[in-house]
């Protein structure tokens, strides 16, 4: 009897082996940060453990189209991507009985035209149309799990403007700002009158929605301010305006968690010469290697970072205090300035799916890469564990009496 039933464990065994998480990690997408995200994604896949996670590169292309395939997921690829989309497989997400699946398009009139399906999103994108709350609201829309901050976090963070209101609002100490908007920009003298009006230079102008340092310049006379303005206003319909810190020293902290527990990570110190960081500074400039850039891993800095004790408990529980005030999860990298000439620190901006995910913020702390990705995922399938317990319908009999026609709409009238 014990002989028979042992192979029977064995197989059963093999077949939960098997039994893999189906996690498609996403990036790309239409933003000026496309090609960033591209390394920072597959560098990721590299870490996850692939005896639990059945990984699916889900490639988007900068219109706006999902492909998959075998050749995806290889960065080499990415020198040449309309080849690499000749051999790829464009898709569409569609829910079917609760469960994603991807879908082959143009679809083949015989055979199957199922690829496969989602347990799991991980978007690892950065910037406008990705990461500031639409993909993450198309992924809710189709009611799958994903990695990371929600749609209202992803939106927040990303708009500099509401993002420091926010903050000023729960004592988080902000630079003061003010920002324009196209309209605002057809009498551009007028314009940089109020910019002087209200701050002497230098000053900072950006794009009110970028990250990366894009669109982002200094500003020392009025000559320079409008340069600055021209170029933000290629990039973005709104823009920050916002005082230089003469003397500047950047402190960098990530967060992982949720808006209940959050812990912060090491704190870092970009090595920049005292200017603001490019985007050639993030990714270029020390991102060579052997196995090509590294995207913001590469970049120069000191680890931990070149301040007291006290000072770096200080920003270490001013980026928690922020993560959680917006409702964040998975992992963030706050960024901070600290005023030399005051010894004051400011908050400048939260990024939501920051470069490389601050991996290299973690194993300081002892947080090696692979285990930072596993606690991302699992923050993302307790989300949608408890967001599945909520209530979000009742039965109505509202539309029972409902008839269409006249014009005073659907709200109710008076007869």
């Amino acid at each position: 009897m014990t002989e028979i039933c042992k192979p029977i464990r064995k197989s059963k065994e093999r077949k939960e082996k098997t039994m893999k998480i189906k996690l498609a990690v996403i990036f790309g997408g239409k933003s000026v940060e496309h090609e960033i995200s591209v390394i920072s994604a597959l560098q990721a896949c590299e870490y996850i453990d692939r005896d639990k996670y059945e990984i699916i590169p889900l490639y988007m292309t900068k219109s706006g189209e999902f492909y998959t395939g075998e050749q995806v997921g290889n960065i080499d690829r990415y020198k040449d991507i309309p080849s690499l989309l000749k051999e790829s497989t464009r898709v569409l997400l569609l829910n079917e009985d609760g469960r994603v699946d991807m879908v082959r398009y143009p679809m083949k009139k015989f055979g199957n035209n199922v690829l496969g399906s989602i347990d799991v999103a991980f978007p690892i994108v950065h910037g406008t149309n990705v990461e500031d709350g639409t993909l993450q609201g198309y992924l809710q829309t189709l009611g799958l799990p994903y990695v990371g901050c929600d749609v209202l976090s992803s939106a927040v963070g990303m708009n500099k403007y509401v993002m420091k209101t926010v903050f000023k609002d729960n004592d988080i100490p902000v630079l003061d700002c003010t920002c324009y908007n196209l309209a605002d920009f057809t009498d551009v003298e007028k314009l940089m009158d109020g910019v002087e009006g209200k701050f002497p230079y230098p000053v900072i102008v950006k794009p009110i929605n970028l990250g990366s340092s894009v669109g982002i310049s200094k500003a020392s006379d009025r000559a320079q301010l409008e340069e600055a303005l021209n170029l933000a206003f290629t990039f973005s319909q709104k823009v920050l305006v916002e005082p230089a810190i003469r003397q500047l020293k950047e402190i960098n902290c990530a967060v992982l968690g949720n808006e209940l527990e959050a812990e912060a990570s090491e704190c870092e110190e970009p090595l920049n010469a005292e200017e603001i960081l490019t985007y050639e500074d993030k990714y270029i400039g020390g991102g060579k290697s052997k196995g090509g850039s590294k995207g913001m891993a590469s970049l120069s800095r000191a680890i931990p970072a070149n301040i007291s004790k006290e000072r770096r408990e200080e920003i270490r529980q001013m980026a928690v205090k922020a993560f959680k005030c917006l409702g964040c999860s998975g992992v963030a990298r706050i960024d901070f300035m600290i005023d030399r000439e005051t010894d004051r620190v400011y908050l400048n901006e939260i990024n939501t799916i920051p470069g490389s995910l601050a991996f290299y913020l973690w194993e300081p702390v002892g947080v090696k890469y692979p285990q930072l990705l596993e606690r991302m995922i699992q923050l993302a399938l307790k989300r949608h564990r408890d967001n599945e317990k909520l209530t979000f319908s009742f039965e109505t009999n509202v539309l029972a009496g409902v008839k269409l026609g006249g014009t005073k709409g659907a709200k109710g009238s008076k007869r």
